[in-house]
């Protein structure tokens, strides 16, 4: 078997994994914000895992296993990113692959933009509608999430014919559904309801 498997990443991690992608994502952006590089250093890692690993599974399947040693991994990293990228974030590269924790790169390069974007004053949403955004509808969604959350938002729009019409956005965890097909639904549901009370009703006057 060949000691590096170029398996599908991992895009939902455990609690174990978020907590240790928390406290390398805080330490790594407080060293880049000291020296002015907090932009440069989020973009920098943000590529390595959404454009750099889904190019090359392999060097992402490398750098995460655990059958290869870390020396080999170093001379890799090394030969990869000196004088292509800044001795903050190679030198960051290298710590986590000394206490082997490459395979939480994709998680500490979440949290650590998430991290970013909040002391930015950011908030990254959600959006999904039925049709592409206009220009205008996208100017004055956000400056309606701007009023509402007082936060500059950050929107990561998509399309989904299966909504209709209308819109939905979320925010953390927390779905705001303005889209026609869940108001149909609504609809259906409430004459659903209202035909099943009046069946009702009319039970109980024929039992009485």
């Amino acid at each position: 078997m060949n000691e590096i498997d170029p398996a599908r990443p991992q895009t939902v991690f455990d609690d174990a994994t978020q907590h240790v992608a928390h406290v390398y994502g805080a330490a790594l952006l407080n060293s880049a914000q000291k020296v002015g590089q907090a932009a440069d250093i989020v973009e920098d890692l943000t590529a390595l895992v959404n454009e750099v690993f889904p190019r090359d599974r392999y060097l992402e399947a490398f750098l995460t296993s655990r059958a290869v040693g870390r020396e080999r991994k170093a001379q890799v990293l090394r030969t990869a990113f000196q004088g292509r990228a800044s001795d903050l974030f190679l030198n960051f590269l290298l710590v986590l692959n000394d206490h082997d924790r490459l395979e939480a790169l994709r998680a500490i390069a979440a949290a650590m933009r998430e991290m970013y974007e909040d002391r930015q004053g950011l908030m990254r949403l959600r959006v999904r509608s039925a049709v592409p955004l206009a220009d205008d509808q996208r100017e004055r969604l956000t400056q309606e999430l701007r009023t509402k959350f007082g936060r500059n938002p950050l929107l990561d729009a998509s399309v989904d014919p299966d909504l209709l019409g209308g819109l939905t956005v979320q925010v953390g965890d927390v779905l705001y559904d303005a889209s026609i097909r869940t108001r149909l639904e609504q609809i259906r549901n409430h004459l659903i309801e209202s035909s099943s009370h009046a069946i009702q009703s009319q039970r109980d006057r024929f039992s009485s």
